[in-house]
């Protein structure tokens, strides 16, 4: 009855992520700040090479224009929570799954059988097998979020858009008698992201900043592989010549 009275109070969210590619410098700085909010393991050289790193969100590089004007891009890459994800249907255990209050792709821990299936049907390569126990040498122990689970080894695991924040800012405005403001709300490689290229919000509410940015910016905005029909909640916006004169 509880569960149901809550479910009452707090309003469906779409929560949506916008990175503008041309602000974006290829610093890592939110790879780093992912890392340390979410308690996410360093691996060693020899997994790295094998393809086993582990990070939740990771930096796209790419070329564009011709010598001496030629220019390195980068594209941040995470988790899309697409709103038709490719990889829920596919876990036997019902791990991967899909919150039709918050709309974002869930993973549960505890469920997970390490079978890699939503991996294998992951069309964006984002999630990732924890192969090994996670390993945080000294002093990195003492740095850890209470807020996330340090997932065990063999289980997936990917971004959660920092649910832990979510979930923060939500409890705190219902426990004050308010509606939650977008401000309260920031993952932190939004946080920390030094251009501001990473802008985060509810696109469900009509005065929300970051549904002010898509609307503004429709000639500039794309998602990554749309044709596949997934409906990401990331929006990219071009970046460079790829947008002048548009």
């Amino acid at each position: 009855m509880v569960n149901d009275q809550t479910s009452q109070t707090l309003p469906e969210h779409k929560w949506t992520m916008v990175v503008d590619l041309d602000r974006c410098t290829g610093c890592s700085a939110c790879v780093v700040a992912c890392h340390a909010e979410n308690n996410v393991p360093i691996v060693n050289e020899d997994q790295v090479w094998r393809g086993r790193s582990i990070h939740w969100i990771h930096l796209q590089r790419y070329w564009e224009g011709d010598y001496p004007q030629k220019q390195a891009r980068f594209i941040p890459t995470m988790c899309q929570q697409c709103a038709k994800a490719p990889c829920e249907p596919v876990c036997p255990v019902y791990a991967s799954l899909h919150s039709t209050r918050q709309n974002l792709n869930l993973q549960v821990y505890n469920r997970c059988v390490g079978t890699r299936y939503c991996e294998n049907n992951d069309p964006y390569k984002v999630r990732f097998f924890n192969f090994y126990p996670p390993r945080f040498d000294p002093p990195l122990e003492q740095q850890l979020n209470p807020d996330v689970t340090v997932r065990s080894l063999g289980v997936m695991e990917k971004c959660t858009f920092c649910l832990q924040r979510i979930n923060r800012a939500e409890q705190a405005a219902l426990s004050e008698g308010r509606a939650l403001r977008m401000d309260e709300v920031i993952p932190a490689c939004v946080q920390t992201c030094p251009p501001s290229a990473l802008m985060f919000g509810d696109t469900n509410d009509p005065n929300s900043p970051i549904r002010q940015v898509i609307t503004g910016n429709r000639y500039r905005s794309f998602r990554l592989l749309e044709s596949l029909g997934t409906e990401p909640a990331v929006v990219y916006l071009k970046g460079g010549e790829a947008h002048g004169g548009q």
